[in-house]
């Protein structure tokens, strides 16, 4: 119970960090006029939200920061395994965080205004982190491989973990990114599926990987604060491809990973329809399987507002995470 304390205590204090130093950050941002631009596909009402402050998970990101190693400062100088096991999901939101600040960057004050980088260039760099995060949580934290709902037994994938942890890392990390396209959806999706994994993790006894967890749902409730709708600001990919990869993390430190696809239904159903999409134009040369992808535009070509795209998948959401932590205690 003390844990659990400490960990909401955490979020409560990320949370206020986040909020107070929020508009001095949206005033840099708008001093170096670093606004959202609208591509030409996207629907037409979109276009209000142009030169919108993006970028923004510097926002929630530097307070996660700031705060886990203040936390952890005695443990990881004195190179503790629990001390030093955050130190994993952490380096991998900011090696995430500064590529998809590249990304944002290049997309809005660079050469390719508009696109961003290279699809090919931005999707190696993800693979090659990936790949070397998945090679330490083996070898180095030696965490748990997979656990399956119901089956009171680690499973150990040989080998094999290390391609499948970077295909989750990668997929989740641009998973996350799909979903980031409506005022406070990404936000409320990721803090949702981290609250679950937060605590899962308390569960287990991985305290360091739960006040994390927590930590970062406190400082998206700050984000939240400058994204709900009408947007003051977008996290960008700086936010969505970091929170994508460290959710992957976190969920694959508690070897709870089998259960993504349920905690994490909406990031997931928004890079299938994405999938399906591409697959699809490419198979019938040029049909849509849906109006427009990812599948929240479909929703609003619908006749949905905004509001309740965002309302409804967060329920959807919410209900899917409480499904998840049952299976977890299964």
């Amino acid at each position: 119970m003390r844990q659990i304390s400490l960990a909401l205590s955490l979020a409560g204090l990320s949370f206020m960090m986040t909020i107070i130093w929020g508009s001095p950050l949206l005033r840099v941002l708008r001093h170096f006029k670093i606004g959202k631009v609208i591509r030409v596909d996207e629907p037409g009402f979109h276009q209000v939200k142009m030169g919108t402050p993006t970028m923004g998970g510097v926002m929630f990101i530097l307070p996660v920061a700031l705060i886990t190693v203040m936390l952890n400062a005695v443990s990881i100088i004195g190179m503790q395994p629990t001390g030093r096991s955050v130190l994993v999901p952490l380096i991998v939101m900011f090696a995430y965080a500064l590529l998809g600040a590249l990304d944002d960057w290049e997309g809005v004050r660079g050469k390719r205004r508009g696109d961003g980088m290279r699809a090919r260039t931005k999707f190696a760099i993800q693979v090659i982190l990936a790949t070397i995060t998945a090679t330490v949580l083996k070898y180095m934290l030696e965490v748990p491989e997979l656990i399956l709902p119901g089956v009171q037994a680690v499973f150990g994938l040989g080998i094999w973990y290390i391609p499948v942890a970077a295909f989750i890392i990668v997929g989740f990390s641009n998973a996350i990114n799909f979903t980031d396209g409506l005022d406070g959806l990404a936000g409320l999706i990721a803090a949702t599926a981290f609250i679950t994994y937060g605590g899962i993790a308390m569960l287990q006894g991985q305290v360091f990987v739960g006040r994390f967890s927590f930590t970062i749902v406190g400082a998206l409730f700050g984000f939240l604060w400058f994204n709900v709708h009408p947007a003051s600001l977008f996290m960008g990919d700086t936010g969505s491809l970091s929170l994508g990869a460290t959710l992957a993390v976190v969920a694959l430190m508690t070897g709870q990973w089998a259960l993504l696809p349920i905690i994490a239904i909406i990031p997931v159903s928004e890079a299938l329809s994405v999938i399906i999409q591409v697959g699809y134009f490419k198979l019938t040369k040029g049909k849509r399987f849906f109006k427009m992808a990812p599948i929240h535009l479909h929703f609003e070509l619908l006749g949905w507002s905004e509001t309740q795209v965002v309302q409804r998948f967060w329920l959807i959401s919410l209900l899917a995470a409480m499904l998840g932590v049952g299976l977890a205690l299964v």
